[in-house]
């Protein structure tokens, strides 16, 4: 059967959700749970989560599903019926977004993926029923006072950049496929110790901490619901906050504050910055972190070339823009680059 899917232009759409009056939910969640038929289920799920008019980004695999979802206020409840419907997501943990002003999804995307976390495990034997302990935002407060805790961030180095909890450890990667074996062999050392995992919503680092107890780790915990469930268990326990700067969030909003701290720097003049953006060039749309003064003058793009690019004619950026493959353009100090420049091979 066909893919179900939005014909009408990503533009009409982002401008009919901005002219919306009633108040949308940020949402993520996951389970890891066996799918037999991903195609027939991905299926379901648009057809559903359409009829309540939910936008989001979806991937479903046979492993399980991981979703951001942005929903209509008044539809709240009947989205949370609709997925408790299914045994396996029955009562499954919806995180709320921190910076929860909705405009996060224009469009609903439900798609069929290998797996919903991409993590270059090909060995038969690992197992992701045995994972770590959930610890909750009290519980992780309490293991990391003491000093000989591990506390370790699984997300990518860009994300780790603009916030990340008291004393953790960054292992520097572009892909989660890049950083399990990476941390792994970080601590090969440190088997004994009690380790925390953590990730944004808890699905990277679940999958982590089963990562390495299959690699011979004793004591591996993981943050339950990530950072977004601690920093709202936070706020309603009253607990003390070690997550330091903001969230990094994979839709519109590209981040979510956490705490007022700024622990990052504008990639262009250095000063204290945590706003990503993506370059206005379309032929070169590198996502890095810029200043507002930095906005202005370059207008917003990551260069003074890409600056003169995006004031030249239309057809003739479409001509520039011929032949390019962005790729994954992330702006990485440890690679000493901004962007590859136009032209180059």
């Amino acid at each position: 059967m066909p893919v179900l899917h939005n014909r009408v232009s990503q533009a009409e759409l982002k401008k009919r959700l901005y002219e919306e009056t009633e108040h949308r939910i940020t949402v993520s969640f996951y389970q890891y749970f066996f799918i037999e038929n991903p195609p027939a289920f991905r299926d379901e799920l648009y057809k559903g989560l359409n009829e309540l008019n939910v936008f989001g980004r979806i991937y479903v695999a046979s492993e399980g599903i991981n979703a951001q979802a942005s929903v209509p206020e008044s539809k709240f409840d009947a989205f949370k019926e609709f997925l408790y419907a299914y045994p396996a997501l029955n009562q499954i943990r919806i995180n709320v977004a921190v910076d929860n002003d909705g405009k996060s999804f224009w469009v609903l995307k439900v798609k069929v993926r290998e797996k919903i976390v991409a993590d270059g495990i090909n060995d038969p034997t690992f197992d992701m029923a045995n994972k770590g302990k959930y610890v909750n935002a009290q519980e992780f407060n309490e293991l990391t006072n003491d000093p000989a805790t591990v506390i370790v961030d699984m997300r990518n180095h860009y994300e780790y950049e603009v916030g990340h909890f008291e004393n953790a450890i960054e292992v520097p990667s572009d892909t989660f496929r890049e950083q399990l074996p990476m941390a792994a062999d970080m601590l090969e050392d440190k088997k004994d110790k009690n380790i925390i995992m953590y990730c944004t919503g808890g699905i990277r680092c679940e999958k982590a901490s089963a990562y390495m107890l299959h690699r011979g780790f004793k004591n591996v915990f993981h943050l339950e619901g990530g950072i977004i469930h601690y920093a709202n268990k936070v706020k309603e326990q009253h607990l003390s906050n070690k997550f330091h700067g903001k969230n990094f969030v994979f839709d519109d909003r590209l981040g979510e504050r956490i705490s007022d701290e700024i622990i990052s720097k504008c990639h262009q003049c250095g000063l204290l910055a945590d706003t990503h953006t993506n370059c206005k060039n379309e032929g070169c749309h590198l996502l890095f972190i810029q200043c507002s003064t930095c906005t202005e003058k370059y207008q917003g793009c990551c260069s003074d070339e890409c600056q003169q690019v995006i004031n030249l004619p239309e057809e003739e950026q479409k001509q520039l823009r011929k032949g390019i493959d962005k790729g994954r353009m992330v702006f990485n100090k440890s690679k000493q680059r901004l962007r590859p420049r136009l032209g180059e091979g």
